[in-house]
C-alpha cells in the first residue's frame, strides 16, 4: 500500500513538472517583435552606412529611409548580429530587389547594438560580404533598441517586416540562432505577398 502511495506521489510530481515546463517552452518558441500584420510602419531616422550605391543616398546621410521608400513593396530587417546567415539573407534580398525594379521594390537592413561605431563597421562589412547593390544597410538613431514605436523585442535577434503601402503583410521575429536556411527560404517566399 505504501508503495502504491509513493508511486502516486511520484506520478503527480512528474505531471506537475511537465506542465510547469510547458509554458516556458511555448514562450521561447513565440517571440513577438515589431509592428504586427495589418499595422503601419512609422517613420524613423537612420544613418545610411553602405549598400544600394545607386539609391541617391550617400553614405553618412541621415534620413528617414522608410519615408524614402514610401508606399513601395519593402522588406525591412532589424538585426542584432552580423553573421553568415544575415549575409545570406541580405544577399538573397538584394537579388530579389534587383529582379523587381519595375515594381520599385526596396529593402534595407537596420543594425542594432551597443556602439554606433561598432555598428558602422558591421554595416560596411555586411554590405561588402553580401555584395549589396540594391539593399541599403543603415544604423537607426535609436540603435540600441530600434525605433520606440516599433517595439523591437530584445529577444529577437532578427525581425523582418515585409510591407507595402506602409502596412505589414508578414512579420518574422527570430530568436537567437533561428535565422537559418529554412527561415531564409520562408522569408524570401513571403516576398510574393507584396509583389502581386
Amino acid at each position: 500500500m505504501k508503495a502504491l502511495g509513493m508511486f502516486s506521489v511520484v506520478a503527480l510530481l512528474c505531471a506537475v513538472t511537465v506542465f510547469a515546463e510547458e509554458p516556458a517552452a511555448t514562450k521561447t518558441a513565440s517571440v513577438k517583435s515589431g509592428p504586427q500584420v495589418g499595422e503601419d510602419v512609422g517613420p524613423f531616422t537612420v544613418t545610411k552606412v553602405a549598400g544600394a550605391p545607386e539609391d541617391g543616398v550617400k553614405s553618412g546621410t541621415e534620413l528617414c529611409y522608410r519615408c524614402k521608400l514610401g508606399a513601395r513593396p519593402v522588406v525591412m530587417v532589424f538585426a542584432r548580429k552580423v553573421d553568415a546567415n544575415l549575409v545570406k539573407l541580405s544577399s538573397e534580398l538584394d537579388t530579389i530587389v534587383g529582379q523587381n525594379t519595375e515594381k520599385k521594390m526596396g529593402s534595407f537592413v537596420n543594425l542594432l547594438g551597443e556602439s554606433s561605431d561598432g555598428l558602422t563597421k558591421d554595416a560596411e562589412k555586411l554590405a561588402t560580404d553580401a555584395k549589396l547593390k540594391n539593399v541599403a544597410v543603415v544604423v537607426p538613431n535609436a540603435y540600441k533598441t530600434g525605433p520606440e514605436s516599433y517595439s523591437i523585442n530584445d529577444s529577437a535577434e532578427v525581425t523582418v517586416l515585409i510591407y507595402r503601402n506602409s502596412k505589414v503583410k508578414v512579420n518574422y521575429a527570430l530568436a537567437a540562432g533561428s535565422l537559418n536556411d529554412e527561415a531564409i527560404k520562408k522569408i524570401l517566399a513571403d516576398t510574393k505577398e507584396i509583389l502581386n
